[in-house]
């Protein structure tokens, strides 16, 4: 039995989510655009994808990684906007020196999010909400944006938090209203749990989190394998993961998708390999080499399958790179299926040359471990599973609206 939470010291870890961060910035510095449905992306006649949406543009059910042509149908007043990723860059640089201003123990997650452990930190507030509450009025006295904020004693309670109340939420779960918070989530509530894995969960009558306490071990690992201690432990509020300021990059990887279907096989192999090329040049400039090669294949009916090849040894050569890529269309039906994305990326990547870490792998570093983001995170779909996007980090979770407040002394 796991006790209800870690028996250490409570922390305060924040975790803040800037709302609709590129739509936002948009309709900022463009009052044209505001109270406006919009839409950050490519075009939809060119099969762009929306990178972020507007709340204005949610309300018609348009959400990131959605074909920007479907986000059209659905709002018909859509007002389509090109990125501008530079100018995404410095609005997040100034929220980054806000936060690294208030505590060092800042893990970026994403341009527009990331957590703080605030348990010291240079205001000496010894409440994380007053911490967040502040810090929520730098960022929108310092960019004119909004953010969210969730306030917890761990990362997996934090995150799902500032979800909550967004567009500029503030909730807080105090240690002793763990247990009342967590009884109210869904399990599909969890980032990572996508809809097969719920539905998996629901088949053996798991909906809510808490339902996990309860299930057949058996059960349970038949629906999602080796993450199920992991989930076991989310189940409790427990989550024993640090604020990583320098957490280490796990993979790289290019992905395109094509104005038109590509069925010619030559016309595919050339582009997996300039993709292969792009993500070695990536791991060459950095001096990182990599042991995992991924190829990722999106057909035009969007069903999205991926396939992976270990290598003996770490490389960063354009040529290891480009082979392993080529050899893995062949595990694939791409050419007599038509081909609407394609992706190359690498895995377990760890510093220095291909030859100073001959060696320094171990047999268990390709163990299929729990990840910490729950068990869909980065696991390869199946050849028949349809393509599920992979969400809008700033829609607040599928679970009842609410706040739970924590007493004076404790968040």
């Amino acid at each position: 039995m796991y006790p209800a939470l870690v028996s250490e010291p409570v922390r305060r870890v924040l975790h803040v989510d800037m709302d609709a961060f590129y739509a936002s910035i948009e309709q900022r510095d463009r009052p044209e655009l505001r109270g406006r449905p919009v839409a950050v992306g490519g075009r939809p006649e060119g099969r762009g994808v929306v990178a972020a949406a507007s709340y204005e543009a949610r309300a018609f059910g348009v959400r990131s990684a959605m074909p920007m042509s479907r986000a059209v149908r659905l709002c018909p007043s859509l007002v389509v906007v090109s990125a501008d990723f530079a100018r995404y860059r410095r609005v997040s640089a100034q929220v980054f020196e806000l936060f690294r201003a208030v505590t060092p123990l800042v893990e970026p997650l994403s341009l527009d999010e990331a957590y703080l452990d605030v348990t010291e930190n240079a205001w000496h507030e010894p409440l994380g909400m007053e911490v967040a509450r502040r810090l929520k009025a730098e960022i929108r006295a310092t960019t004119g944006l909004t953010a969210s904020a969730g306030v917890a004693p761990n990362k997996f309670l934090a995150k799902i938090a500032s979800g909550w109340q967004k567009p500029d939420g503030l909730t807080v779960v105090a240690p002793e209203r763990v247990e009342a918070f967590l009884q109210k989530l869904p399990v599909d509530a969890l980032w990572g749990v996508g809809p097969r894995t719920a539905e998996r969960l629901r088949a053996i009558g798991v909906t809510r989190l808490v339902d996990v306490r309860t299930c057949d071990e058996r059960a349970l690992r038949g629906a999602v394998g080796s993450a199920a201690d992991w989930l076991r432990m989310l189940a409790r509020g427990i989550d024993p993961r640090r604020v990583e300021p320098h957490r280490e990059r796990k993979s790289v990887g290019n992905e395109r998708t094509f104005a038109h279907d590509l069925t010619e096989a030559g016309e595919i192999r050339q582009a997996v390999g300039d993709l292969a090329q792009e993500t070695a040049g990536w791991l060459e400039r950095h001096r990182t080499a990599g042991r995992t090669v991924t190829l990722k294949v999106r057909y035009d009916d969007f069903t999205t399958i991926t396939r992976s090849l270990t290598l003996d040894v770490p490389t960063f050569d354009a040529r290891d790179i480009v082979e392993s890529a080529t050899a893995l269309l062949a595990r694939t039906e791409a050419g007599p299926r038509p081909v609407r994305l394609l992706g190359v990326s690498v895995h377990n990547l760890g510093t220095g040359s291909p030859r100073e870490r001959e060696g320094a792998w171990l047999p268990f570093d390709t163990l299929d471990l729990p990840s910490p983001t729950g068990p869909d995170a980065g696991a390869a779909a199946s050849d028949a599973a349809p393509d599920t996007p992979a969400g809008d980090s700033a829609a607040p979770p599928r679970a009842p609206r609410g706040r739970e407040t924590g007493s004076p002394d404790s968040v």
